[in-house]
C-alpha cells in the first residue's frame, strides 16, 4: 500500500509519482485493483516498525513472464485510481439518496 500513498514521501516508500498516487490506499483498494489487471492475488495486513500506529500491507501477485516490476506498479497505480474514483462516486451517491430521503 506504501507504494501508491499519496501521503508518503519517496524515502518513506512511495513508488509511483503523486500525481499517480491517492491518499491512504486500503488493502482492499489495492486488492481490486490487481484483480482487474487479471492478477491471481492474496492480501496480507502488516505493520511497519518505523509507523506502528499506521495501517499498511501488501498484495501477493504471480509475476507475468515479460514483465517488468515497474510496469505492474505504474499500471495498478492506474487502476487504483479508477478504484478509488468509483468508490468515491457511490458514496457520494448513497449520500445524496439519503439528503433526498430526509426532504
Amino acid at each position: 500500500m506504501d507504494y501508491f500513498n499519496s501521503t508518503l514521501s519517496r524515502e518513506n516508500g512511495r513508488r509511483v509519482p503523486l500525481d499517480k498516487s491517492v491518499k491512504d490506499p486500503t488493502l482492499e483498494e489495492l486488492g481490486e485493483a490487481t484483480r482487474r489487471l487479471g492478477f491471481k492475488t492474496e492480501s496480507n495486513p502488516a505493520k511497519v516498525p518505523s509507523r506502528p500506529t499506521q495501517q499498511s500491507g501488501y498484495v501477493s501477485i504471480e509475476k507475468k513472464t515479460g514483465t517488468k516490476k515497474s510496469q505492474v506498479i505504474t499500471e495498478v497505480a492506474k487502476t487504483l485510481s479508477t478504484v478509488r474514483g468509483e468508490k468515491t462516486a457511490a458514496i457520494a451517491k448513497e449520500q445524496a439518496k439519503s439528503q433526498q430521503k430526509k426532504h
